[in-house]
């Protein structure tokens, strides 16, 4: 008994003092979904009768201490190694902490390790409800987004969903075909009077995240009427923001069609859009099998869908198959307009924005470049196409040969929708002859010019002084006096020149009245003179010649 009693005294300041044979809960793990929480976790100990209890606490920022320990809710004296406490966690963004521990009536073991979630980041996507409906061999089916009765909600714009759909036959060796699906849409291109079976999936692209498959549907297919008052093979024509639906007529009777648009967003909603579809203003009532609605494209950044219905004479109508339009997708890039110039040996292009001037949604939308192909335009096949592409809509190139004819055409593109345009027409223009050539041939004149002045002008002044001499010589400007002009019968001669004698006539001048004021001087001119004045009219012959010299003598002596 004292033996016992002494065990007991040491036993208990151990159980007092915390020891216990528990092991702590490891591998503690939470699973969200939606708004439903559930810890698990691992016990290795082979304790029976042990129970587990778990508290948490949480945090309203990052800067203040948490809350107390409490309890978690659905987590309290459990004996399974999991939990659902969804009731406890109405914080979607706060941070929270949990720890677990194993009980075994007053024995308790240490406490797990902490965990720390948040909610909102740790949560995956549930599975979205579905409906479907076979008609007229496609299938309709309606998507409902996860947590769509709860009151509690993790997520809270369901409009961010996007949903895929993966369908394959319900058959050996079928192929999964998977797709991207509206809330409310229709599966075509389906075999007639086949089993498919099909799972949708939530996501929320802008986050990343994907959420659990639906469980698995099945649907059989009906045949599909081939309705000839239906309108086929529907298309859409767009140039420069101008959009054109053409379709094609298999009704060889009367018919007349509606055309309608639905915009696109009304798609992404859960609601029945069925009765939202509108009359395109201009094509309704229409017999022509193409319509312009450019008119609805109001905005270029959603899209829209489209589609025909055909009327007969007895007001039996058929629905089309429906186009979907992405304006800045569908939309196709018409060809620049080119101006060209050339100045200063560069040859400038001024470049028009598709679809003129005026046109802002190719401008800015498409935030265009241009690419730019020139070559000489040659008899030469080899001669090669150059590219250049420019940001603006004006350019220039240089590196042009003189005296060459020079083709351009230009091409718009858009980096941002991967988008070329078609090319604008051919222009061509021929560059200016070379300048230098004129300027030697100008600087050849010039030196040329300046030669012949240089030479000219001695040979212009040495000319001159030998015709005044020649005219000097020959037709002097002093002539003598009429009265002493063949003085004493002999003819005045050029002092310069001797030249014969000439067979003068023979006659004599008598002077009745001699002026004694004639000097030595006149006389000596008069000598001088008398060879020159023979041509001035002699009088004198052969016969007279010696009476001439004798009238000579007797003159010289009365000067004397």
């Amino acid at each position: 008994m004292a033996a016992f009693l002494s065990c007991l005294l040491v036993a208990l300041p151990l159980h007092c003092a915390g020891q216990t044979n528990l092991r702590s809960p490891e591998d503690i793990q939470i699973y969200v979904v939606n708004t439903n929480f559930t810890l698990s976790w691992n016990y290795t100990g082979n304790d029976t009768n042990v129970t587990f209890s778990a508290e948490y606490r949480w945090f309203e920022d990052t800067e203040t201490n948490g809350t107390e320990w409490k309890g978690l809710p659905g987590c309290q004296n459990v004996t399974c190694t999991e939990c659902d406490f969804s009731s406890a966690i109405t914080e979607y963004y706060d941070m929270h902490h949990v720890r677990i521990r194993a009980e075994r009536r007053e024995e308790v073991s240490p406490w797990s390790s902490t965990f720390e979630m948040f909610p909102y980041f740790l949560a995956q996507i549930g599975p979205p409800g579905i409906a479907l409906q076979s008609m007229n061999g496609v299938i309709k089916i309606k998507v409902s987004p996860p947590e769509e009765n709860q009151v509690q909600k993790m997520w809270l714009t369901p409009l961010d969903f996007k949903y895929k759909l993966v369908l394959w036959e319900n058959s050996s060796n079928s192929e999964f075909r998977s797709q991207s699906i509206f809330p409310t849409d229709i599966i075509d291109d389906l075999a007639p009077d086949t089993t498919y079976c099909l799972k949708v999936q939530a996501t929320l692209p802008l986050e990343l995240r994907e959420g659990l498959f639906s469980p698995i549907r099945c649907i059989k297919t009906t045949r599909k009427v081939n309705d000839l008052l239906c309108a086929t093979n529907l298309r859409i024509l767009a140039l420069n923001m101008e959009f054109h639906l053409h379709w094609t007529n298999q009704y060889k009777q009367h018919v007349s069609y509606n055309v309608q648009y639905l915009i696109g967003y009304l798609k992404k909603l859960h609601d029945d859009y069925s009765v939202k579809w509108l009359n395109v203003h201009g094509c309704e009532n229409i017999t022509d099998t193409q319509c312009n609605f450019s008119s609805i494209i109001t905005a270029t950044s959603g899209s829209y869908y489209l589609r025909v219905q055909a009327i007969n004479e007895y007001n039996r109508s058929c629905l089309s198959n429906e186009v979907k339009v992405d304006p800045l997708i569908t939309n196709e890039i018409g060809p620049p307009g080119v101006k060209l110039d050339i100045s200063n040996a560069l040859l400038h292009i001024q470049i028009s924005p598709p679809g003129g001037s005026e046109s802002e949604v190719m401008r800015d939308y498409y935030d265009l470049s241009y690419q730019v192909l020139y070559w000489k335009n040659s008899s030469n096949n080899e001669e090669e196409i150059k590219v250049k592409e420019i940001k603006q809509t004006i350019g220039s190139i240089s590196d042009l040969t003189p005296s060459t004819l020079y083709c351009v055409k230009v091409q718009a593109f858009s980096e941002a929708y991967n988008k070329s345009g078609h090319f604008s027409k051919e222009e061509c223009i021929k560059t200016p002859g070379d300048k230098i050539l004129p300027l030697i041939i100008l600087a050849t004149f010039v030196i040329a010019l300046i030669a012949v002045f240089l030479v000219a002008v001695p040979l212009v002044f040495a000319l001159y002084q030998a015709y005044s001499k020649i005219k000097y010589v020959f037709f002097p400007s002093c002539q003598p006096p009429l009265n002493i002009e063949g003085f004493g019968g002999q003819l005045f001669s050029s002092p310069y020149l001797l030249t014969a004698e000439e067979p003068v006539e023979n006659c004599s001048i008598i002077e009745t009245i001699i002026t004694e004021e004639v000097n030595q001087t006149v006389f000596k001119d008069y000598k001088h003179s008398k060879q020159s004045s023979r041509d001035s009219g002699n009088y004198s012959n052969d016969d007279n010649t010696s009476g001439s010299k004798v009238s000579e003598e007797m003159l010289e002596k009365e000067a004397v």
